[in-house]
């Protein structure tokens, strides 16, 4: 599924085509996704302006002229794709070309700038809602959700806090979306090697006892933060389903460190250690036994 940084590059690929210009046409191409369409779905969007584009946690947020916010959800193999007046951007070295199944093209957004978006969904467990943007944090998608891990009050002091008494491991208490928004399972491994710390560890021990960071916790949120904002620049990971709106693949999977790299050397320098597979809460965790401690 794709994770923060996959969905903030869908963002930032969109946003140009859509933010300030008008939905003049949507096409509806079957009633549900995972979940049904909102009611009344087509005559909400015809004729609104997308008037800003964001993103929470794993979410795309259109607000929209009318008050209400398009929440889209790009599940496990969810895409969007952008085609202009002069044809479909360029695609660059990294491109894989998109399948051409009509059938999997579910919605389709035709823009008043002559964009026209394809939301693309093979597997259909994406989907998209429609929400008054003064209800949105009260969503019950949205209340739960922890602090963005790029924002600037996501800091040492409030992941010590939410993370003081938790008898679970770091692995489990950073894949948790009430803890941190958007990570996933590739990212959190990431993060914790580049922070030094076992997935294993209990995720309390990143405070005192009066719930206040220790040097464990400035150590993982500064890793956070460097490898969100390095996957972004490379436009995500690219495993399976991940696209970019041009077509082009993310480049951050040459980059991982431990991911999928179970029985090569440990990257760190000075460290003798090889990456180790292990399940934790059947998911593969990726670490080295030797540095990350």
């Amino acid at each position: 599924m794709p994770e923060l940084p996959e969905v903030e590059t869908v963002r930032r690929g969109l946003a140009p085509v859509m933010e300030g210009a008008r939905l003049t046409k949507v096409e509806m191409r079957r009633a549900d996704l995972r979940f049904p369409f909102p009611k009344d779905f087509v005559r909400r969007l015809e004729g609104k302006t997308v008037t800003g584009l964001g993103r929470r946690a794993k979410y795309l947020l259109a607000d929209l002229s009318s008050g209400e916010v398009l929440m889209m959800h790009l599940g496990m193999s969810g895409s969007f794709r952008v085609l202009h007046d002069k044809g479909e951007a360029t695609p660059g070295k990294y491109h894989h070309e998109r399948s051409k199944l009509s059938a999997h093209d579910h919605v389709v957004f035709h823009m008043s700038n002559g964009a026209v978006i394809t939301f693309n969904d093979p597997r259909r467990f994406g989907y998209m809602k429609l929400v008054r943007r003064a209800e949105l944090d009260a969503h019950p998608l949205m209340k739960a959700i922890g602090p963005e891990p790029l924002g600037n009050a996501f800091d040492a002091a409030m992941l010590a806090s939410t993370c003081a008494g938790k008898k679970t491991s770091l692995k489990a208490a950073l894949s948790d979306q009430k803890v941190v928004a958007g990570l996933g399972n590739i990212y959190v491994c990431e993060a914790l090697h580049r922070a030094h710390l076992s997935p294993k560890r209990r995720a309390s021990t990143i405070a005192d006892r009066a719930g206040k960071p220790n040097e464990r916790a400035q150590a993982l949120v500064d890793a956070i933060k460097a490898v969100l904002n390095d996957a972004i620049k490379a436009g995500g990971s690219s495993l399976r389903d991940h696209r970019r709106t041009d077509g082009e693949l993310g480049n951050f999977q040459h980059n991982f460190r431990v991911y999928d790299r179970a029985g090569t050397p440990c990257p760190t320098p000075g460290c003798n250690g090889t990456i180790k597979r292990i399940v934790q809460g059947a998911r593969s965790t990726f670490f080295c036994p030797v540095c990350q401690k």
